[in-house]
């Protein structure tokens, strides 16, 4: 499974958004991105946000969170530089391209790592997810928010379908609740806190894990 997108591929892709992707998602992710920023602010201290993209998320932080925004897309980031010195946001210590499954952080390093709409998208999700624990403190959260596949029944049915075309525009549909869970299992050393359904209609999860 991990071979079913690539890297250079995601990045070519999300290139082809940077210039439209505010206009054309930045509604149908606001639920999403504002649950996790209100999560994140709550822990607070210093924030990886992970797949910042053009850092629409980073004028709603508090100002008191210190971020760190990582993406794989360069043109994507170039709009997030240009949006912290619009919005002057002090609170935003760096912005760097980096592959979110080797990021060149320390261990132990974060309060919180954020990744909205990652997982589903980056070549290897278990590995990915390996090094988000990697960074966090322990007590820290990892907070997910993403497209969870269906298990059954006609919307399963559809994401198999449209998964080719998914593929090439730079994420995979079908990702199941399983294979979070089986990740989770393996890795140890964290617990689900919590698992919320976010809009539309519940085809998006919030999700908080918290690392021992």
């Amino acid at each position: 499974m991990a071979g079913d997108i690539d890297r250079a591929g995601v990045a070519k892709a999300y290139g082809r958004w940077a210039p439209i992707y505010d206009l054309v998602f930045g509604k149908v992710f606001d639920s999403g991105r504002q649950s996790t920023i209100i999560e994140a602010d709550r822990i607070g201290g210093r924030i990886l946000d992970v797949g910042v993209g053009t850092g629409l998320s980073l004028v709603d932080y508090a100002r008191t969170t210190k971020i760190c925004g990582v993406d794989i897309s360069e043109p994507m980031l170039r709009k997030a530089h240009e949006r912290v010195r619009t919005h002057n946001l002090t609170n935003v210590e760096t912005l760097a391209v980096m592959d979110a499954k080797n990021l060149a952080f320390p261990d132990n390093h974060f309060d919180a790592v954020v990744a909205q709409y990652v997982i589903t998208a980056v070549p290897d999700p278990e590995a990915t997810l390996d090094d988000f624990i990697r960074v966090l403190k322990p007590g820290g959260e990892l907070i997910l928010v993403n497209h969870i596949g269906a298990e059954s029944g006609p919307r399963k049915v559809f994401e198999l379908a449209f998964a080719p075309l998914a593929r090439r525009l730079g994420w995979r549909p079908e990702f199941p609740w399983k294979r979070l869970a089986d990740w989770a299992t393996v890795h140890g050393g964290i617990t689900l806190a919590e698992r919320r359904p976010m809009p539309p209609m519940g085809h998006f999860s919030l999700i908080r894990y918290i690392k021992s």
